[in-house]
């Protein structure tokens, strides 16, 4: 029987996701693909405001790679033996989520977590909670999403419990292997079992969305517009 409660199987993406993956990047946008989840019925799958790029340029998508942490008050026997563990972890066309429990005490992610992650093949990172080394990141060309910035380590103030588990991230439950998608407008969670129907509504309804901006453009009145396509 299988483990309901076991970790999701992992894999690097496919030649086929990754062109997904660039496809969302290049031509959908995370208010569509929003609204297309709330026509299927998945109404909570936008991360909190508070979320927010380094650059307002940063778009990226990939499959979930999930790590937890939580704070601490003291510096364990082995402070990052799991957090090196679950970086080594990451796989080809991953995102990494970190769930902090909404921690401000530190930063769980920095310069070499970033380089490790990008040379393992991760698109980006989204990091509810703190990060440092900035300027190195952006030097690096790694695309983060954060809660803040602030330059104190973690030892002694939080360690990473878990990885590859369900985790609360940004107000929004997160299985690994689920679609994130990010942009300046916020970040998107797809389940899994959703994502290909979800990417066909939100790829039909730019389309329109594109039709109705060249008629507006053009001076249609927007009641006409809105009748012709049926979207705002």
């Amino acid at each position: 029987m299988t483990n309901p409660n076991a970790p999701a199987a992992r894999r690097p993406a496919t030649p086929e996701e990754i062109e997904m993956f660039t496809f969302l990047e290049k031509n959908l946008y995370t208010a569509v693909v929003s609204d297309s989840l709330d026509q299927l019925g998945y109404r909570e799958q936008a991360m909190r405001e508070h979320l927010r790029p380094l650059s307002p340029s940063f778009c990226f998508a990939g499959w979930a790679c999930t790590i937890s942490c939580r704070d601490v008050y003291h510096v364990p026997e082995d402070p990052y033996g799991l957090e090196i563990e679950a970086v080594d972890s990451i796989l080809a066309g991953e995102v990494v989520v970190v769930a902090t429990q909404r921690s401000k005490r530190n930063a769980p992610w920095g310069e070499l977590l970033s380089t490790a992650a990008r040379a393992r093949g991760a698109r980006g990172a989204v990091i509810d909670g703190l990060i440092r080394d900035v300027k190195k990141i952006e030097a690096l060309g790694f695309l983060v999403f954060a809660a803040g910035i602030k330059p104190v380590d973690s030892m002694g103030r939080g360690v990473v419990t878990e990885y590859n588990v369900p985790v609360e991230c940004g107000g929004v439950l997160v299985h690994p292997g689920d679609l994130i998608f990010a942009d300046f407008d916020g970040i998107v969670v797809v389940p899994r079992c959703a994502v290909e129907e979800a990417v066909r509504l939100a790829t039909d309804k730019a389309t329109r969305e594109n039709h109705s901006r060249v008629e507006l453009l053009q001076g249609a009145y927007l009641r006409d517009v809105y009748q012709k396509y049926g979207v705002l």
